[in-house]
């Protein structure tokens, strides 16, 4: 098996400081913003949402440096987990190559990446919304593979901790299935994983040892 191994972001390699839609109301809140923007910008987080919201209240062309804003703000309140950023840099040392497969938006994901310093500890980077397909799609896991030079049918490997994109999508596209979870037993009633760790550490681990 070739050494590939696809490792989710948010959850696995990074924590979130608050929730999502609790920093979204302070932010909307402070910029006064209409009664629906939360919704409406959890719904899409997207450049052209916060353009139409501003543009209703008469302040177009201020869309652009709010979503810049919001988008820095996102990437602020993230920070790495323990061990994750050590762990991506043993296995790339060992010959693995490693890439982040998240969904999400590009800006979002790409900009938490690079405040938490992973964006150039890691081989490469593949966002749901830049690939035309999400997790539990095979074809993310397959367009993630060929981005980085690589076939999927070769092998890989998938590290996540969530049941339904991470491990039934790994299962899905073919691939090994590491998940994350520090304390919960499988309770699907879908096929396992194939291996169960409390972190991404353990998972370097796993796939340093004599699993493959």
């Amino acid at each position: 098996m070739q050494r590939l191994v696809l490792v989710d972001l948010d959850h696995t390699l990074i924590e979130r400081r608050c929730p999502v839609p609790e920093w979204t109301a302070e932010f909307c809140a402070a910029r006064e913003l209409p009664s629906d923007a939360v919704q409406a910008i959890l719904a899409a987080t997207t450049a052209e949402t916060f353009a139409g919201l501003t543009r209703r209240q008469g302040r177009a062309g201020a869309g652009e440096a709010m979503w810049a804003e919001y988008v820095d703000g996102l990437a602020e309140r993230v920070y790495c987990l323990p061990g994750a950023v050590d762990a991506v840099g043993r296995l790339r040392a060992a010959g693995w190559t490693v890439v982040v497969l998240t969904n999400g938006y590009s800006a979002v994901q790409r900009a938490k990446l690079a405040r938490t310093g992973l964006l150039n500890a890691v081989d490469g980077v593949c966002v749901s919304e830049e690939a035309g397909a999400r997790k539990p799609d095979p074809e993310i896991f397959r367009v993630a593979a060929r981005r980085s030079g690589l076939d999927l049918a070769a092998g890989a490997w998938m590290v996540g901790n969530n049941p339904a994109t991470d491990i039934l999508g790994a299962q899905a596209a073919g691939v090994g299935s590491i998940w994350i979870s520090p304390a919960l037993p499988w309770q699907s009633e879908q096929p396992a994983p194939d291996h169960t760790v409390p972190d991404v550490p353990a998972a370097a681990d796993l796939l340093l040892g004599p699993l493959v």
